[in-house]
């Protein structure tokens, strides 16, 4: 598929912006996928290369976290090894029956997801004890979130984050750092199956991964100087302006009094 180069520069700016969303509260693909749509691309290629590129801007955000000390790479790597298979099963189980069921219910959750932070304002301002066993949370968020991720994907960090603050016990800023981590393997995972699928669009791809890579550096920075008092707003906020998109898609009639 080709594409001119100002298509090209407006997905970069597209994916720059992406990337500094996606760093602090995730939902950086409701930004990338529909730009890759309008340029005409199909959906499955517009959902493979919108892999490809997020994958620059979680590493981007991954490494940032890691070179400051904030990732504890023994509480979760077994997480790591449950969300690449999750990640990766999910993949394969999309290109073989349809997803519309979760474009139905996911609306609702990150309505739910939002309305928990929004009126529980002390939830993962610090570190509380864990509910669930490094294990157990590797093998029902890892591989529940890694799958949902390679079958569908829209609000996968904030899915990551809840885990991470309502189940690990960890406050929102050690939460985000260790989301990246896990959002970066699954990306990884599906853009794998994507790519022997041959469905990615190459020249796009990796004309937005800069402007993701550097977005999602800015946006780590803004969680590490920021902390809670900017990730608690913006996952409340994305989440929520997912959840009325989808809305507005699944659910026309809804908003018929609009206009």
């Amino acid at each position: 598929m080709e594409l001119d180069l100002l298509t090209l520069g407006l997905l970069a700016l597209a994916a720059l912006l992406a990337g500094f969303i996606d760093a602090i509260a995730g939902g950086g693909g409701l930004i990338t996928v529909p730009a890759l749509l309008a340029t005409g691309m199909p959906p499955t290629m517009a959902l493979a290369t919108n892999k490809l590129q997020s994958c620059f801007g979680s590493f981007s955000a991954s490494f940032y976290y890691f070179r400051r000390g904030l990732i504890d790479w023994g509480n979760i790597k077994w997480a790591i090894g449950c969300t690449f298979v999750g990640s990766m099963l999910g993949t394969l189980l999309v290109q073989r029956i349809d997803a519309s069921i979760l474009e139905k219910v996911l609306p609702f959750l990150l309505a739910a997801f939002a309305l928990y932070f929004l009126f529980s304002p002390s939830v993962g301002d610090e570190d509380r004890s864990r509910r669930l066993g490094i294990i157990p949370f590797a093998l029902i968020v890892g591989t529940g979130v890694g799958f949902y991720d390679g079958f569908f994907g829209p609000g996968t960090g904030s899915f990551f984050a809840l885990g991470f603050i309502a189940l690990a016990g960890y406050s929102m800023g050690k939460a985000t750092a260790h989301t990246k981590v896990l959002n970066f393997t699954s990306n990884i995972a599906s853009l794998l199956f994507f790519i022997l699928g041959g469905q990615v669009v190459w020249v796009a791809g990796l004309a937005m991964a800069g402007g993701q890579f550097l977005g999602a550096r800015l946006g780590s920075n803004m969680v590490v100087t920021k902390g809670t008092r900017i990730i608690r707003p913006m996952l409340v906020t994305v989440s929520l302006i997912m959840s009325a998109r989808l809305l507005w898609q699944q659910y026309p009639q809804l908003f018929s009094w609009v206009g």
